[in-house]
């Protein structure tokens, strides 16, 4: 049976929604099973949610997005931007918080160069929850298929 990776980080720009796709994919070609939030969540434009109100969809999607965080076997936390995505750190404390309940592995890739801490990349409320940080698309990926295997 295939692990299931929860898919966490920014998801607005073209570019942010296009790298998760491409990294989606090629966790998907090799054994796992993903959940991408804008590809498997809560969309505004489909039903039922398009018949929702605003704050019965952000309901959902809160729902929806808590739950297969607490039943993923790897949580993936994309730290890349000036600052980590808000919503994608709430997302890690509530898979850190289920680790207790469940056995999860919480990773991190960031390749990007900015700090926003003096002396640290990350803030330690988001990097001590991470268990291990890639910094480059190819480590993340070796890693993960080391752990599959």
């Amino acid at each position: 049976m295939s692990k299931l990776i929860y898919f966490a980080g920014p998801l607005f720009s073209q570019a942010e929604r296009e790298f998760n796709l491409r990294l989606t994919a090629d966790l998907e070609s090799i054994g796992f099973d993903v959940f991408l939030p804008q590809r498997d969540g809560v969309e505004s434009r489909i039903e039922p949610y398009k018949s929702m109100s605003k704050d019965d969809r952000r309901r959902c999607m809160f729902e929806l997005d808590r739950d297969k965080i607490i039943d993923c076997d790897i949580f993936l936390f994309i730290l890349d931007g000036r600052v980590p995505d808000e919503g994608a750190a709430v997302e890690l404390e509530i898979a850190y918080m289920a680790k207790q309940q469940r056995q999860k592995l919480i990773v991190g890739l960031h390749t990007d160069s900015r700090a926003a801490f003096i002396g640290a990349k990350i803030n330690p409320m988001l990097y001590i929850p991470l268990e291990f940080i890639a910094e480059t698309y190819s480590e993340l990926t070796d890693y993960l298929q080391r752990i599959e295997d």
